[in-house]
């Protein structure tokens, strides 16, 4: 008989936990050890579970999944990680495949295509959808923005003009007029308008 791969789902929607519990309990060579709503309750039935897989939403109320993801693997360095997301920004594709994930699936995967995801990972290959991997191809420019073009553009984005983002920030508005032609550069955007809707399809700011 195969060996039987033990998951850990974490997501803080019940309905969709359940959903998951559903397709894996399906599956012959599936169980579901372990759930958690958190990434704090992740990180602790990580280590009482050891799963051989882990699905992580990548949204959690008290920390990101990449934060969990990096305290996992902190602990255990062979923890093999999916994310799970409803969201493409290439920028979180990114941060999770560095922090060591080892997939990056859709909330809207088919559960056919989510079971064979959890096997090649279980195997120890890596697995990103050609949807997913289109969104990273599609990077313009490989320069990260600052901390402080993101503040600048996240304020963009709630409608505050360069006076009022000057305000906020104590900064000069030569100065945020400077954050904002840097971040279209950047970005590869005409104007302001289009650098924003870059960077929240990018995942650099989230509205």
């Amino acid at each position: 008989m195969n060996e039987v791969i033990r998951v850990m789902s974490v997501d803080d929607h019940p309905l969709l936990r359940q959903g998951l519990a559903a397709i894996l309990n399906h599956e012959p060579d599936m169980t579901l050890v372990a759930e958690a709503s958190s990434g704090a309750e992740a990180i602790r039935a990580h280590a009482e579970h050891s799963p051989d897989v882990t699905l992580m939403d990548l949204r959690l109320p008290d920390m990101s999944g990449i934060d969990a993801l990096i305290a996992i693997r902190l602990a255990s360095p062979a923890a093999r990680v999916v994310m799970l997301t409803t969201f493409e920004g290439d920028v979180e594709i990114h941060r999770s495949l560095k922090a060591g994930a080892h997939g990056y699936l859709l909330k809207s995967t088919p559960p056919g295509e989510l079971v064979r995801a959890i096997r090649l990972v279980h195997q120890g290959k890596k697995r990103i959808p050609p949807e997913v991997a289109a969104q990273v191809a599609e990077y313009v420019s490989d320069d990260e923005l600052t901390p402080r073009e993101v503040d600048v553009l996240r304020l963009v984005a709630e409608g505050n003009g360069n006076r009022e983002i000057a305000e906020r920030l104590f900064i000069s508005e030569e100065t945020v007029k400077g954050h904002v032609r840097n971040a279209m550069g950047k970005l590869g955007a005409v104007d302001r308008t289009q650098a924003v809707t870059i960077a929240i399809r990018r995942g650099f700011i989230q509205l």
